[in-house]
């Protein structure tokens, strides 16, 4: 590693081997062009392209990174106005310039002699520069932000701010560190850190950008956590000004193919049309309010949240739930319903489950419904299981009373002297007295349908149905008679039928009723 000096630096800047690199910042949803991030690189006539960990700690450390950034801004701002982008242009400010009060006057500066309107300018701060002296730095923060620049907090959770810095000083972005974004796929603490980052920025109010996007699985997961914007080599390296309408043009086009892919696997980002904080509101809302019991329990089946109807179904406070697990809260059910839970830990949806449920004031026990869906997180994890439960005792009970009303109305039927009978529009038996079956000799289901007109004495059959067919064409009410016997040895007797048609909402006809009448008997033929 060489030696840095002064002497160096001022040649290198003299002779423009200090070069502004920029790196495109996307929208992660739709692929757009957001911005760019500005990045020093050095061109060593002897060592080549010298990485900026190398000499940027050196300049900070001599003295010399305000002249090294002088250099770079002129340089990025007069090239940034000449390419066909309103986007915005991110510029990284170290520690020590953030002390320097008069930093927010050479930006404006030199932004004004280029043409570049400050409102293009993101000023990316990291924790670290905010750790030594916080109200200096809120100082050159304060005056960043009344020229109009806009303020990012750059490798949020690797540094040492507090929460309470961040909610103080006046950010419009919060970036997430490409370390967590790097290892976000394989690990579950990466995950949960970045996920964590996202929701913080977004319940403040600020735009959250992830860098080192790699892969394809790293931005679907980025979207399905909400964040706004990716930076990385997924959409494009760090290059010179001469390439920077190329790039602009690759995402045009890239943009213009169609929406970023879907990764099998992750977990659909079509939620997030909302920010983090609005969603959960509503899914509140909708938690609170459906007619069943709702709740979730974590892998060790505790209870992480129910609703009020699930609470009443299981005879206990919302309170008493939390933290408890199922077997402390419905012991006399545990039993039936572990093995069920369990299957949904293991990645199996469970739904239909129908049982017997004590009920919680004492009373007769309750038909419920279950139904387990294992819930995933944004890696496809299995982290808890959603619980439905639906109380089916009105629904049987009324079942039940109804199927008591059919057989007491049937019964009554049965008393009276007329045969009654439903058919269809065109004349398919629907339902029929028990009587006719005696009647007309027929057992089990022969009578359905058109199997009714058996029965009829052959010469009786086609007047039967041309009177039928022109009732149900006039809508007119049917009065026929016709000829039926219970078996060959038996005589024919002679019927009458009435009915009418009920009509529905539509003019149509829903089907006709009747009853028929004995007229007499008759020696068969």
């Amino acid at each position: 590693m060489i030696v840095i000096d002064r002497q160096q630096i001022d040649r290198a800047i003299e002779c423009g081997e200090l070069v502004p690199h920029f790196q495109p910042l996307v929208s992660l949803r739709t692929g757009e062009l957001q911005g760019f991030e500005l990045l020093a690189r050095w061109r060593h006539p002897e060592r080549g392209w010298i990485p900026p960990e190398e000499f940027i700690p050196a300049a900070e450390k001599d003295g010399w990174i305000g002249a090294l950034t002088r250099a770079l801004l002129q340089q990025s701002f007069c090239a940034f106005c000449c390419i066909q982008t309103d986007s915005i242009l991110s510029v990284n400010i170290s520690a020590v310039q953030l002390h320097d009060l008069t930093l927010p006057e050479q930006i404006h500066a030199i932004a004004a002699k280029c043409g570049l309107p400050v409102q293009r300018l993101t000023i990316e701060i990291t924790e670290s520069a905010l750790a030594n002296d916080l109200e200096q730095a809120r100082k050159t923060v304060a005056a960043l932000k009344e020229m109009g620049c806009k303020l990012a907090l750059d490798d949020f959770g690797t540094g040492y701010s507090s929460l309470s810095q961040l909610q103080s000083l006046p950010f419009d972005e919060l970036k997430v560190d490409r370390s967590f974004v790097g290892s976000m796929i394989e690990r579950r603490d990466s995950r949960k850190i970045v996920a964590a980052v996202v929701g913080l920025g977004q319940s403040l109010g600020l735009c959250t950008a992830a860098e080192g996007v790699e892969t394809h699985e790293q931005a679907a997961m980025l979207r399905w956590l909400g964040c706004e914007l990716g930076q990385g080599w997924l959409y494009g390296q760090p290059v010179p000004v001469g390439k920077l309408d190329e790039v602009v043009a690759e995402i045009k086009r890239k943009v213009a193919a169609g929406p970023p892919p879907v990764v099998e696997g992750l977990l659909s980002h079509t939620t997030l049309d909302r920010l983090p904080a609005q969603r959960l509101a509503q899914l509140q809302a909708v938690y609170d309010g459906a007619p069943v019991g709702l709740g979730f329990l974590d892998r060790d089946l505790r209870y992480m949240a129910v609703n009020r109807q699930l609470a009443n179904m299981n005879g206990r406070t919302m309170a008493e739930h939390l933290g408890r697990t199922v077997q402390e809260v419905i012991p006399e059910m545990f039993s039936k319903v572990e093995p069920f839970i369990r299957s949904a830990l293991r990645g199996e949806a469970v739904s239909g489950v129908e049982m017997l449920k004590p009920s919680p004031d004492g009373g007769e026990d309750r038909n419920v419904l279950l139904s387990y869906e294992p819930a995933r997180d944004e890696a496809g994890e299995v982290v808890g299981v959603a619980v439905a439960l639906v109380d089916l005792t009105l629904m049987k009970a009324a079942q039940e009373a109804l199927r008591q009303s059919e057989e007491h109305f049937r019964f009554m039927l049965e008393l009276l002297p007329h045969i009654p009978w439903i058919v269809d529009p065109e004349g398919r038996a629907l339902a029929v007295s028990r009587r006719w079956l005696d009647i007309a000799g027929t057992n089990g289901e022969q009578w359905k349908g058109f199997g009714w007109l058996d029965s009829l004495h052959p010469d009786d059959v086609e007047p039967t149905k041309v009177a039928m067919q022109q009732a149900f064409q006039t809508a007119k009410p049917i009065d026929l008679t016709y000829r039926v016997r219970s078996s060959a040895e038996a005589p024919w007797r002679r019927f009458r039928a009435r009915g009418a048609p009920r009509i529905g909402p539509d003019g149509k006809i829903v089907c006709w009723y009747g009853c028929l009448d004995d007229v007499k008997e008759e020696p068969q033929s």
